[in-house]
């Protein structure tokens, strides 16, 4: 877990690492924060690491915040349009769950390659890498949101949805896989910028994304102005118009010759081999997406068995958790884009030690967010629900999560930078193991024969967690991923 001796570093970088994660940068913190927000036009393979790490994982985290944001605003506003109205959003989310992961597929290898391609210094090849992964996501998206419209009404009823969610839901659900090209074109153009070190740019675009949807949820819902009252099916209209608005905004950048990448009209051509290689990348990246989702899904399966204060005080405490996760995967971002950088610019061992930093910052802070959560869990739960039970029950769980923090500080950052090099493999066997095999089996185990109840299901989490930290830092020591061509 040690970054490499100062001997192979320059010396500015050797400085940095002297300075170590908790000394301040260099620069003025409120100046590393406007440069992160604006966007840097530096190089980042030549920029002090702690630097070039900060100026990445601001904006990854900010990104990640507004991605989450879209459906906490839908479910806010259509929460009074009464239980039914939920549901619908929530069972659509549940089949939405594929497209996300298919998303997240796609931008693993589409990050991979770009931030290659970009450390090679070849901007045309990185442009036409930009193009590649845009046409997959079209073809792909496009199949998708035919079969989502036509088989909206199958597929509610298949998730159990009511006489109403199967009479008034079915328009929510064909307008949102409708706009599934949006969805996918989203996540995979902002993975080409972050792949190119344009994080703020990323970041911008879900900023006003976000921005329109809660502009014209309210509108579209409730009828407001010269809108239309559309109910749950306005707020499907406004997440779609804003995630198309922010594609295009996404186009624009790309076509602006002030960028990091810039696609010009002679890059948009097919190249069936460049394709090839980015679904041989995405495809061990999906099924990691599938694994993870999954694991969560089975878990909820396994704690509802236990009465709906179990999963009450389960589904609060895990939001919190994910919340408090996000600046640990801005930092496994940040990470992977610099290590497939530094892969790209042939310092393999400038890209590892960014890994290590990034691991060292990410377990200062997840240490730091876990003593809170333990110390506080009833009061945090408080928030969220006045239910002394759901309380009682939600910060069990919420102390039981946090023990997994330290553990996986490195074990999330492990897992991007995997990515980042190109070996999506490694991640995926290391989820399948450590989630399938030895996660969810223990909670079951644990929760029945051993009749632990839901703590028995919660104390499964850190475990798997640990093992998968474990098997990171090994096979990321070992080192197969330095072979890895992209």
């Amino acid at each position: 877990m040690r970054p490499a001796p100062l001997e192979e570093t320059s010396p500015s970088e050797a400085r940095d690492v002297v300075a170590g994660p908790e000394s301040p940068p260099a620069k003025g913190l409120w100046t590393l924060v406007k440069e992160a927000l604006h966007g840097t036009e530096m190089d980042l393979t030549r920029l002090p690491l702690r630097r070039a790490i900060f100026l990445l994982a601001v904006p990854m985290v900010l990104e990640m915040l507004m991605e989450s944001v879209f459906a906490v605003v839908d479910v806010a506003f259509v929460g009074r349009l009464g239980a039914e109205a939920v549901a619908t959003v929530g069972l659509t989310e549940s089949i939405l769950t594929i497209i996300y992961a298919a998303g997240m597929g796609l931008s693993i290898g589409a990050t991979a390659m770009v931030a290659r391609r970009i450390g090679e210094k070849d901007s045309e090849r990185a442009a036409r890498t930009a193009v590649q992964a845009i046409g997959l996501g079209v073809m792909l998206s496009t199949v998708l949101a035919i079969a989502g419209i036509v088989f909206a009404r199958p597929l509610l009823t298949a998730l159990g949805g009511s006489p109403w969610v199967l009479e008034h839901g079915v328009g929510y659900t064909r307008v949102m896989m409708g706009g599934v090209v949006s969805i996918l074109l989203l996540f995979l153009i902002n993975a080409i910028f972050r792949g190119a070190g344009d994080a703020a740019i990323a970041m911008r675009t879900l900023a006003l994304a976000n921005g329109l949807n809660i502009l014209l949820a309210p509108c579209l819902i409730f009828g407001l102005g010269p809108f239309p009252e559309m109910g749950v099916v306005g707020a499907a209209w406004a997440t779609t118009i804003a995630r198309s608005a922010g594609v295009l905004y996404q186009l624009f950048r790309l076509a602006q010759a002030n960028g990091r990448l810039q696609v010009r009209r002679e890059h948009v051509s097919l190249e069936p081999g460049t394709m090839l290689a980015m679904v041989r990348l995405s495809g061990a990246g999906m099924v990691q997406a599938l694994v993870t989702t999954s694991s969560w899904v089975v878990l909820v399966r396994i704690v509802s068995s236990f009465g709906s204060t179990a999963l009450a005080g389960y589904t609060i405490a895990i939001r919190i958790v994910l919340f408090a996760l996000l600046p640990a995967w801005g930092l496994g971002n940040a990470a992977s884009t610099l290590l497939g950088q530094s892969m790209g610019a042939g310092d393999v061992a400038r890209g590892e030690r960014a890994v290590w930093m990034a691991g060292r910052y990410n377990l200062i802070v997840l240490s730091t967010i876990g003593v809170v959560f333990f110390v506080f869990a009833t009061p945090l739960m408080g928030v969220f629900t006045t239910d002394a039970a759901v309380v009682e029950t939600g910060a069990t769980a919420l102390r039981i999560f946090s023990l997994s923090f330290v553990s996986c500080a490195y074990g999330m950052v492990l897992t991007s930078a995997f990515n980042g090099a190109g070996d999506t493999t490694t991640p995926t066997l290391i989820d399948l193991c450590c989630l399938w095999a030895l996660e969810l089996p223990l909670a079951w185990v644990l929760a029945h024969p051993f009749g632990l109840g839901a703590v028995g299901a919660y104390i499964a989490v850190p475990v798997a967690f640990a093992a998968m930290s474990v098997s990171g830092i090994v096979l990321f020591r070992r080192g197969r991923w330095k072979t890895r061509v992209v």
